[in-house]
């Protein structure tokens, strides 16, 4: 790919994730401070970049604790950072759940719980309800990232096995209230979604919750499809009154983001055009409808002449049919190259903006007309690749994998697709 082209994408992704940065982000939504004490607790990939940032912001004492991922961590005064795995849970994740509920223990109605919450906590927050143990909700986790069902789907089944999700966190830091200062990187921006809203409560049900399972012929392991069917240990409400005071405020999102991107572009000199910030579906086939689309541009200039940049995001979902290496926009990409293999004038990067797609050390990759070809000219075939589900092997095969590293946010799937020339 052009060097000027590579530069004008990343050009692109960094001003999208600038537009998520912590401190602008928490900066605009800061709550009152209390006349009591002020505890800090949160989760996700990026929670210790927003805790890191509050600490900066916030003006008087603070305490408390969040947890991330391994190798996201950022130093921290006064607010405890833990680690743990991700996407699979592990014991650290148990340890860091029991810290957020000791964190809120004993709290009164003159303190203030500010829950940082951001994308990836779902798996950060291992809490078995009663009656299930650590390894069901492993066996449920490994079920649902290998099914690909949308996030929401996934949430609504975690909310229903779980300790801490929908809402049970803030209903435990009750009688304090709860000001919960999300990150979204959900298609929607729903907040009771991201991190399967520990802190926000939704009106999901059991009964909805199956049906979505037989929907997307998710294979339910034994034990959860029986938990399922008793009525027991059920989410609390919104209308709870252990939630009255409380407050939700969104203050990052994959639109605010590429619209960021969007007039980045147009200072380049390029038009931009943002297709959707919630687009869902398997990768694989997201990439076919935006590769048809590019290749409309580039023929009959419509329904966007050039030059032109689509930018789009969402969560796209991968049906693991082999233990391959790589993540959804990885996959959506090398499916995008194969559809616009040979093709001139049309240039992309997929990637995820909180720095990691899937399961390697790259955000995403970049591709063009040329990009089948160079892996094939390395000895493997994309194709076949894809049907592996080792979309980062092929990349890592062209040399155009996009590794900026963490970024300390997470505002979901970024693509950039440039439709002609630059200026």
């Amino acid at each position: 790919m052009d060097q000027n082209i590579e530069s004008f994408l990343t050009d692109l992704f960094e001003a999208a994730v600038d537009a998520a940065d912590p401190m602008r982000a928490l900066g605009r939504a800061l709550p009152e401070r209390p006349s009591g004490k002020t505890v800090v607790i949160g989760a996700g990939k990026g929670a210790a970049q927003l805790a890191q940032a509050f600490e900066q912001l916030w003006e008087g004492p603070l305490e408390g604790v969040v947890v991330t991922r391994y190798g996201y961590s950022a130093p921290c005064k006064h607010i405890r950072v833990m680690e743990a795995a991700h996407p699979v849970p592990d014991e650290a994740g148990l340890a860091a759940t029991k810290a957020l509920f000791d964190a809120v223990e004993g709290l009164g109605p003159d303190d203030l719980v500010v829950a940082l919450v951001c994308g990836g906590g779902s798996s950060l927050l291992p809490c078995p309800a009663e009656g299930l143990t650590f390894e069901d909700e492993i066996a449920l986790n490994e079920c649902l990232l290998a099914s690909g069902a949308p996030i929401g789907v996934m949430n609504m089944i975690r909310k229903q096995i779980s300790g801490i999700k929908g809402g049970r966190l803030a209903l435990a830091a009750h009688p304090a209230r709860v000001v919960t200062l999300v990150v979204s990187d959900v298609p929607g921006d729903d907040p009771a979604q991201v991190a399967s809203g520990p802190t926000v409560p939704d009106r999901t049900t059991r009964e909805a919750a199956k049906a979505a399972a037989r929907t997307y012929g998710i294979e339910l392991p034994p034990k959860i499809a029986a938990f399922l069917d008793g009525d027991t240990n059920l989410p609390p409400l919104p209308d709870d009154p252990g939630f009255d005071g409380n407050d939700v405020r969104v203050v990052a999102s994959a639109a605010l983001s590429l619209e960021a991107a969007e007039k980045a572009a147009r200072a380049a000199g390029v038009e931009a055009v943002i297709l959707s910030d919630a687009i869902e579906g398997e990768a694989r086939e997201i990439a076919r409808m935006h590769a048809a689309m590019a290749r409309e541009c580039v023929a009959k200039a419509r329904p966007f002449p050039p030059p032109v940049v689509l930018l789009s995001g969402g969560e796209t979902t991968v049906t693991l049919r082999a233990k391959g290496r790589g993540g959804r926009n990885t996959e959506f990409l090398l499916s995008f190259a194969l559809c616009i293999d040979g093709q001139t004038g049309i240039s992309a990067l997929a990637a995820d903006t909180d720095g990691i797609d899937g399961s390697e050390d790259n955000a995403g990759a970049f591709a063009d007309g040329d990009t089948a070809a160079s892996i094939r000219k390395a000895g493997a075939d994309p194709a076949e690749m894809l049907s592996k589900n080792d979309a980062w092997g092929a990349f890592d095969a062209a040399g155009t994998l996009f590794v900026p590293g963490p970024t300390g946010t997470n505002v979901n799937d970024f693509r950039a697709i440039l439709i002609g020339a630059l200026p």
